[in-house]
C-alpha cells in the first residue's frame, strides 16, 4: 500500500489531534524552547531535558513553564553511558511518551522561540515520530536569526553566550535546558522590542 495512503487513515493518538485541532486561530502566546540532547543527529539522539516559558504581552510567565527531565534509560543502556545526570537531576522526570505528551498540551498552537531552534524542533519530530504522530506545526522563530536579521550578518552564527553579552544578559554558573530557556526568552523581548514584532 502506498505511504501517503497509509497515512490519510492513520489513527493518531487523541493528545496529537486535539493539538492539531488548534490550529484554526493564530495565537499571541509565545513558548520559548530549550532542549539539552545527547548528541546532535535526530536520528540516533535523544532528548535528555526540556526548558520551557511562556511569554504574553511582552512578559515572561513563569507560572506558565514546562520542566522535566526524560528518563532515556534505554538510549544509556544500548550505548554503555552513565545515566547519573537522570539519577541525580531535582528536576521532574518522566519517560519519553509522558514527557512530548505533556510538552505538546502545553505548547499548544504558540509560536516556539529557541537559539539555533530547528535543531529542537527537529528532536522533538523525531520523538513524535516515535509515538506515531505528526510533524510539529508551530510557527518558529530563532533568536539567532533575529539578531542577524537586525544587524545585517549574514556570514556568521552566534552562540547563546555570545548573544547574551551583547545585549548585556548576565550568564549564570547554572547549565540547563531551563536556564538557557529564560536567558533566551530574555533575549528575545529585547530583540522583539528592537525588531518591531507584535
Amino acid at each position: 500500500m502506498l505511504d501517503w495512503l497509509k497515512n490519510i487513515n492513520k489513527e493518531y493518538p487523541e493528545f496529537w489531534k486535539t493539538y492539531v485541532s488548534k490550529f484554526d486561530k493564530k495565537s499571541s502566546r509565545f513558548v520559548i524552547l530549550s532542549t539539552e540532547t545527547s548528541g546532535l543527529n535526530p536520528d540516533k539522539d535523544v532528548i535528555l531535558s526540556i526548558g520551557s516559558f511562556a511569554i504574553i504581552d511582552n512578559s515572561i510567565v513563569i507560572g506558565d513553564s514546562f520542566e522535566t527531565v526524560l528518563l532515556q534509560y534505554k538510549f544509556f543502556h544500548d550505548n554503555g553511558l552513565s545515566n547519573e545526570f537522570l539519577v541525580e537531576s531535582k528536576m521532574k522526570k518522566l519517560g519519553e511518551p509522558d514527557a512530548i505528551k505533556l510538552f505538546i498540551e502545553f505548547l499548544g498552537n504558540s509560536v516556539l522561540v529557541g537559539h539555533h531552534i530547528d535543531f529542537d524542533v527537529e528532536m522533538i519530530n523525531a520523538a513524535l515520530e516515535r509515538l506515531g504522530c505528526g510533524r510539529l506545526k508551530n510557527e518558529a522563530l530563532d533568536v539567532d536569526v533575529m539578531h542577524r536579521k537586525l544587524n545585517d550578518v549574514n556570514d556568521k552564527q552566534f552562540s547563546l553566550d555570545e548573544l547574551c553579552a551583547t545585549y548585556k544578559i548576565t550568564k549564570s554558573d547554572r547549565n540547563s535546558s531551563s536556564e538557557d530557556a529564560y536567558k533566551t526568552a530574555l533575549l528575545f523581548l529585547k530583540l522583539k522590542s528592537r525588531l518591531g514584532i507584535k
